[in-house]
């Protein structure tokens, strides 16, 4: 797929969901939109401010040390709150399913936006660092070019904490939680679900018709959707992390192999993840989107 056809579908999402017309609650519409368009910031950043640049033009104002010092920043918070609006999507789908006397209380709108906006403001604040991890490469007519890693951050013990925290906090700590999470909500469910068939009588063969078990079962399509994709999609980005670090391999000497393998898991992690989630609610509520339609 395009680069173009990435963007669009992620434009095509934010307006869809920023409809409303999806059969979901106004709180989990605002995590979707908030990841739709932290994933849209990655692949501007990423792709077209730095890959593009790179390969296509020669010298812009982009390969200003301070601008591409303030790219670096910039893709890192985008990154960083894709992955932590999926954690806390995470966290408001299992509020809703297993705590009922707290679901009324936090799964609102208004606790979704205080959350997303304490989470980036957070995240971006975290990322500041990496704005002094540079130095230029070359000065023509006093004029700082381009962008080289210190020679400090790869010995000295701050930058190396530094390095190790950025790890934990992503993907490392959102994996865990994620599974967590969803291994308590899947707990959850089996249990509710013997408790209601035996309430209403599906142990003696009946099949009434449950309301309640169907919308539970529609959030853990959409749930399981988008943090089984995080899951398995920033596996190529674990793994890299732990070459790494294990091998004492240095990015800046990969080979050709082990770049692509690193580009393609970043840009997949943040394409196809919206892919999938839109499809999932396309399937799921695109019957009732139909019957509204028309009606008018």
């Amino acid at each position: 797929m395009k680069l173009t056809d990435h963007r669009d579908v992620n434009l095509l999402g934010i307006v869809i969901l920023s409809c409303r017309q999806c059969g979901l609650s106004n709180c989990t519409t605002r995590y979707l939109v908030a990841m739709a368009t932290a994933d849209l910031l990655v692949i501007i950043t990423e792709v077209l401010l730095r890959q593009i640049n790179y390969y296509y033009f020669h010298m812009t104002f982009l390969d200003i040390t301070p601008v591409c010092s303030v790219r670096a920043v910039l893709l890192s918070a985008a990154t960083d709150c894709s992955v932590w609006f999926t954690v806390g999507f995470s966290f408001d789908q299992f509020v809703a399913i297993c705590c009922q006397k707290l679901k009324t209380k936090y799964c609102t709108e208004r606790s979704a936006t205080a959350v997303l906006a304490t989470t980036c403001t957070l995240l971006c604040l975290r990322n500041i660092p990496f704005y002094f991890i540079f130095e230029p490469w070359v000065m023509i007519n006093n004029v700082l070019w381009f962008c080289v890693v210190k020679l400090s951050v790869y010995n000295d013990p701050a930058w190396v904490g530094f390095s190790w925290l950025d790890a934990v906090l992503t993907p490392l700590l959102p994996f865990a939680l994620i599974l967590l999470l969803n291994a308590l909500t899947v707990r959850h469910i089996l249990v509710t679900s013997r408790i209601r068939k035996g309430l209403r009588g599906q142990s003696k063969g009946e099949k009434p018709r449950d309301p309640e078990m169907e919308n539970r079962r529609k959030s853990v399509i959409l749930l399981f959707t988008i943090s089984g994709s995080f899951i398995l999609l920033w596996l190529v980005s674990v793994i890299e992390f732990l070459c790494y670090h294990i091998t004492g391999a240095d990015p800046g000497h990969y080979t050709q192999s082990q770049v692509i393998f690193r580009q393609t898991g970043l840009l997949y992690v943040f394409e196809i993840d919206n892919n999938d989630y839109l499809e999932i609610l396309t399937k799921v509520n695109g019957h009732s989107l139909f019957l509204t339609e028309s009606r008018l």
